[in-house]
Order: C-alpha cells, then sequence, then structure tokens
C-alpha cells in the first residue's frame, strides 16, 4: 500500500507526463543555447585571433567546448568553454553556463601558476571589477556555478586588504557575472562584452612589452 501512495502522481505531475508539448519545448531551448554558444564560440576565436591577444599559446591552441547535462543541482546546463587549459593545478579558462530556470554567467578561472601570473592585476583592477558588478566564488569548489551566498560574494562587499587577502590564500580564484534568463534578447550582447572584458584581463598578464596595468575595454560591436 505505502509503495503504490509513492508511486502515485499529483494533479501536477499527471498533467506534465500526459503532455509531450513541453519536453519538446525544452529541446528547442537547449537547440538554442547551443546555437548561441556556438556563434559566441566562433566570436570568441575571432577577437583572439584578429587582435594578437597575448595569451600564451598552450592556452589558445586549444578549440571551444561546448557540453551539457541534465543535472546540475537537479536541473539542465549548457556550458562553453574558451579558452580552455586545465592541467594538473594550472587553470586558465572562461567558462560560459547556462542554467535552466536560472541564469547564464561567464567566469574566469585562475589556478596555479596561472593564478600566480595574474594576481598584479587583480589587485590593480579590484576597484574597476567592483564598479562593474563581478563576483568573487568564496567556496571551496571552483565548480559550484549558483549564486547562493556560499559561493559567489559582490566584490563591492570586500575592501581591497581583504580581496588581496582572499586571493593570496586561495588555491584559486574564480571571477564571474551573470544575466537572468528574462533578459534573453540582452543575452548575446552581455556575453560579447563580458568575454571582451575577461580576456582583456587576461591579455595584460602576459606581457611582452611591459604594458601598464590598466583596462582599456572596447565595447561591443567594435571588434567581436
Amino acid at each position: 500500500m505505502n509503495d503504490a501512495i509513492k508511486l502515485s502522481l499529483s494533479a501536477d505531475e499527471l498533467e506534465l507526463v500526459c503532455n509531450k508539448d513541453w519536453i519538446l519545448t525544452k529541446k528547442m531551448v537547449v537547440d538554442k543555447v547551443y546555437l548561441l554558444l556556438g556563434g559566441l564560440s566562433q566570436q570568441m576565436q575571432d577577437y583572439i585571433e584578429s587582435n594578437q591577444l597575448l595569451l600564451p599559446a598552450v592556452v589558445t591552441q586549444s578549440s571551444p567546448k561546448i557540453s551539457k547535462g541534465e543535472n546540475y543541482l537537479g536541473l539542465p546546463y549548457v556550458m562553453l568553454d574558451y579558452p580552455r587549459y586545465f592541467k594538473s593545478n594550472d587553470t586558465l579558462a572562461i567558462r560560459t553556463f547556462f542554467w535552466w530556470g536560472n541564469f547564464f554567467s561567464i567566469s574566469l578561472h585562475l589556478s596555479g601558476a596561472m593564478k600566480s601570473t595574474a594576481i598584479p592585476f587583480l589587485k590593480s583592477n579590484f576597484e574597476w571589477m567592483q564598479q562593474n558588478n563581478y563576483y568573487l566564488c568564496i567556496h571551496s569548489d571552483p565548480w559550484e556555478h549558483h549564486y547562493e551566498a556560499d559561493n559567489f560574494r559582490l566584490l563591492k562587499n570586500y575592501s581591497a586588504v581583504e580581496f588581496e587577502a582572499m586571493i593570496q590564500q586561495k588555491d584559486f580564484v574564480k571571477i564571474s557575472i551573470s544575466i537572468s534568463l528574462d533578459q534573453w534578447n540582452s543575452v548575446p550582447a552581455f556575453l560579447e562584452q563580458h568575454f571582451i572584458e575577461l580576456v582583456e584581463l587576461l591579455k595584460i598578464n602576459f606581457p611582452s612589452d611591459g604594458k601598464d596595468l590598466s583596462l582599456d575595454i572596447p565595447k561591443v560591436g567594435s571588434d567581436l
């Protein structure tokens, strides 16, 4: 008897299981996310190549990778990694993440030698990141993507001293920003602009000409 009760469906569940349209709609949405990220990945490559950015060759030689799953905290997701360098304890990557029912996000991941190289820039551009509403990951796991209080904290909530201590102490640094899904029509421009910003942040970490650690971010539509 108890098993029968557990297997019974609520009215909402019964309505869903009898309705094939919603699952077909879900597939169409995910397909559109794939198309969006596919177009973005090509623009990413074109931007890096056309601007001859000073990123390590070992980072830029990897092609973009798009993957998907059905269960990040119970919900479907699609993600794009580019540039992407994951080796031992060294990471340099930008991850664009779609999470069903929540948001698109774009995040810069740094660890190991890549993080060490980036620290002077991060310190020098702390106020710029604050003013542009970036978040810092405070979780022990760099691959959590939700924006709950135990994972991300607005850089506006840190002092420069606190921020420096955090990035020195942690094994990784993850800087991120997101846009809600109800702003769908703004997503492409949002991702383009913040990709440019994050790559420009990386660019100045590998200078061959002693460039000053200050940002001059181009606007969306200029080169991407």
